[in-house]
């Protein structure tokens, strides 16, 4: 029996990469779809090397439906993991028209060509933010759903439009997932996440500080009301994020689906503190992690981190890695990529 076809939209992405990794070690037969916007050609090539013969890459824009209609018929997926978007917070304030024209016309292009090739099989990258500001840990499902920025809001619409499609359409199932704070690599080191200058998320910025003697990590607020005063969140193993994108496919593939749409949260259930992470990320780099703490940023909360039950009863998965495995998968995918002297 021949494996089944994937596409993944921004499958050359950090997220996409690991989760491409994954479908191909289960045997799965992949399709990539990315502009690189923002990601490179080069995980592709990494990929290709895990599992020769078995994945396909498309370079082109989600906006574009001509192209959706074309790979349908093409490459015939039987599921599609749509991962492709536009996904920082800070550019989405500034640029907003562009995150919702990318983010929700990518949505409606694919779902338009999904439902006229009469594929019905959705896993959707979704995100924390669709909750906004929250008084309430652990966050459950249930929470209210009122994104703080333009980045959430398109989560959100992008969440809503598979949810109108799935209800007209009893053929059509999709789960969309939750992401927390994603982090580490896969354990090959052939990919991960990129290590660059203009790195804003705390696992970003901690491997940037431990590659160059001259950085310091910023720490935005000292005096939050939690035990050490710094913010705390909810930080998830890409390779366990990867393996729920797999775990969601097998359940709306399985015989009897039983949902029309889904939103599951995908963390570890589980706050950690920016002074936890980084005396964890300490450790795994064998060197001081000099920081300054800085000024609140506006927007953010002392406290965020998943319930996941949900996940559990409904797809059975949990995560499994732990912080000081997310630390050194981190440090050492940033350390092999580096070519300064250590």
């Amino acid at each position: 029996m021949e494996e089944p076809v994937v596409l993944i939209t921004g499958g050359a992405g950090y997220i996409g990469s690991h989760v491409a990794a994954v479908l191909l070690s289960a045997g799965y037969r992949t399709v990539l779809l990315d502009n690189y916007c923002n990601s490179s050609p080069e995980p592709v090539s990494r990929l290709d090397a895990l599992a020769p013969g078995k994945l396909r890459t498309v370079v082109g824009d989600v906006r574009n439906e001509t192209l959706f209609d074309d790979l349908f018929q093409s490459f015939q997926p039987t599921a599609v993991i749509h991962l492709a978007g536009l996904k920082s917070i800070a550019d989405s304030i500034a640029q907003p028209e562009a995150y919702y024209d990318v983010n929700i016309g990518g949505a409606r292009a694919l779902v338009r060509s999904m439902v006229r090739h009469g594929v019905g099989k959705l896993v959707f990258s979704s995100s924390a933010s669709v909750y906004g500001e929250t008084n309430s840990v652990p966050i459950s499902e249930n929470a209210s759903l009122n994104p703080a920025h333009p980045y959430g809001v398109s989560k959100l619409e992008c969440e809503r439009i598979f949810e109108d499609i799935a209800i007209k359409n009893p053929w059509f199932q999709a789960i969309s997932l939750r992401y927390f704070n994603p982090v580490g690599a896969h354990p090959s080191r052939l990919i991960g996440e990129q290590v660059n200058s203009e790195a804003t998320t705390l696992f970003s910025m901690l491997a940037k500080v431990g590659l160059r003697a001259d950085e310091m990590l910023p720490i935005y607020g000292g005096d939050w009301p939690t035990p050490d005063g710094t913010a705390i969140r909810d930080y998830v193993h890409v390779m366990d994020l990867a393996d729920a994108h797999l775990t969601a496919l097998k359940l709306i593939n399985g015989p009897e689906v039983g949902l029309t749409h889904e939103a599951i949260n995908i963390g570890t259930g589980r706050g950690i503190s920016v002074l936890e992470a980084v005396a964890s990320f300490t450790q795994s780099c064998g060197r001081e992690i000099p920081y300054r703490i800085m000024p609140r940023r506006s927007g953010d909360i002392a406290v965020s981190y998943a319930d996941v039950s949900l996940a559990a009863r409904v797809l059975g998965w949990r995560a499994k890695r732990s912080l000081s495995e997310m630390c050194e998968d981190h440090w050492l995918w940033g350390l092999a990529q580096s070519k300064s002297p250590v």
